[in-house]
């Protein structure tokens, strides 16, 4: 039986190899080649080093993905025998959040990842951290400024809607005149923003344009809410996208209590809850597009290279990029099993 919520794969090889896998390569392949990369090699890098204590603060765990994300940091911490994890309690309030970062200023750790509840809010700590020698990586959220952090790993929530949209074009296939939905998340957030403006672009790009939209709040309760407003005011629709996996509980509720079906949907982050229906293909769910629940794993793994002053393999240049943006592939029936092992519970 498959087992629900982030799987300890993620702690060990999923956690090491999202990021690309810690080190330089020793050779270029080819025996009498010079060796170009200055780096250490991947071995060296996952084998035990010097320990590290690494402080850990992310936003309070309310929804599914955010869930994930903390399990995913400390899985990822527990793979390493090297690496000890501080572990603040999660929270929403951007000034708990800052004493939590001003506490591991003053224990002294090694390396700080921070997903915050507000970039902007915890950019003068994180700034704070950084000038005190202490390496922070940002998670998913960003500072505002770029001397606040020493690594960033964002998901992509541009390419979110760009491979929904995408998508959603392919599978109509030209129908010029089809009505497209949006339900969205948080509009005032920079993400939903980047989100609604990729699967806009995306449409535009084959003829299409988005058609009724509502936002949501990324809970079930307000996908149910949404969704429900969105299907009485539009007795015909072609197609949805739904931002959030999470909300999409409650807008798959709403459609099953309206017995509609002439649609498909596409939904996004990627839960085991969606990835189950799409694998079924006995619903409107037909895919989700990932927005990885991996961010947080794969700050502890860099902050451990970087407090290590070690480097990424297959990399030439010997140093930790600064900016890392992962991917935002669709998941269908046709490759959902490459993908349900790092799924999240809604």
């Amino acid at each position: 039986m498959r087992s629900r919520g982030l799987r300890p794969l993620m702690a060990g090889a999923a956690a090491i190899f999202a990021i690309g896998l810690l080190a330089g390569c020793t050779s270029s392949g080819d025996e009498g080649e010079p060796d170009t990369n200055q780096g250490t090699t991947s071995d060296e890098n996952a084998a035990s080093g010097d320990t590290v204590t690494i402080g850990w603060s992310g936003p309070e765990a309310d929804h599914g993905w955010l869930g994930a994300i903390n399990t995913g940091a400390i899985n990822a911490a527990e793979s390493f025998d090297d690496v000890e994890l501080l572990q603040a309690e999660g929270t929403n309030d951007a000034n708990q959040q800052i004493a939590a970062v001003e506490k591991f200023i003053n224990d002294g750790v090694d390396a700080i990842v921070l997903l915050p509840t507000d970039g902007a809010a915890l950019t003068q700590v994180a700034q704070k951290a950084m000038d005190a020698g202490i390496p922070v990586i940002n998670v998913d959220r960003e500072f505002s400024s770029t001397f606040a952090s020493r690594a960033t790993i964002l998901g992509d929530n541009y390419g979110m809607g760009v491979s929904a949209g995408t998508y959603i074009c392919e599978e109509l296939g030209g129908q010029s005149d089809a009505v497209v939905a949006e339900i969205a998340g948080i509009d005032s957030l920079p993400l939903t923003q980047d989100r609604s403006q990729g699967f806009a672009d995306a449409l535009e790009g084959c003829g299409l344009e988005v058609g009724p939209r509502v936002a949501a709040d990324f809970t079930v309760a307000g996908g149910e809410s949404a969704a429900s407003q969105l299907l009485s005011a539009n007795p015909q629709i072609d197609a949805i996208w739904n931002h959030d996996d999470d909300q999409g509980v409650g807008v798959m509720a709403a459609i099953d209590a309206a017995g509609r079906d002439e649609f498909f949907m596409v939904g996004g982050a990627g839960s085991v809850n969606m990835m189950d229906r799409i694998a079924a293909d006995d619903s409107v769910m037909k895919a989700t597009v990932i927005y990885p629940s991996t961010q947080a794993a794969d700050g502890i793994a860099l902050a451990r290279l970087i407090a290590q002053d070690k480097t990424m393999s297959d990399l030439i240049t010997p140093s930790v990029p600064f900016r890392i943006v992962l991917d935002a592939p669709v998941v269908t029936k046709d490759n959902v099993d490459e993908f349900i092992d790092l799924a999240f519970e809604s």
